[in-house]
């Protein structure tokens, strides 16, 4: 069984940084593709970036690619995500997954475990 904890989120104006982390108990980090996934009200969730760590392989949504960057540090057994020039359209709540899985899945069906959830509120 795999914990997931978030945070870093909050509320931050247009142009701004924001860095999410991702906390994980369990298994360490180089078992698992990791996912940054994000949500708004009537919209179904999306993947905002990813990263296969035994594969050494990341990939970022053309959205957010150049201004979000995925990391991980496997002795912290922590994911973050580095938000820079935030746009009022990346408002959402923001989850972290991960999944034991071939390749980096683009979709939620592919991770089996998630955090709570940590709101990102980008004012323009």
């Amino acid at each position: 069984q795999v914990q997931l904890v978030e945070s870093g989120g909050g509320l931050v104006q247009a142009g701004g940084s924001l860095r999410l982390s991702c906390a994980a108990s369990g298994r360490t980090f180089r078992s698992y593709v990791m996912g940054w996934f994000r949500q708004t009200p009537g919209k179904e969730r999306e993947i905002v970036a990813g990263m296969n760590w035994s594969a050494s392989r990341t990939w970022s949504a053309d959205s957010v690619k150049g201004r979000f960057t995925i990391s991980g540090d496997n002795a912290k057994n922590t994911v973050y995500m580095q938000m820079d020039s935030l746009k009022h359209e990346d408002t959402a709540v923001y989850y972290c997954a991960a999944g034991i899985r071939i390749g980096l899945p683009l979709t939620s069906q592919g991770y089996d475990y998630w955090g709570q959830g940590t709101q990102v509120t980008v004012s323009s």
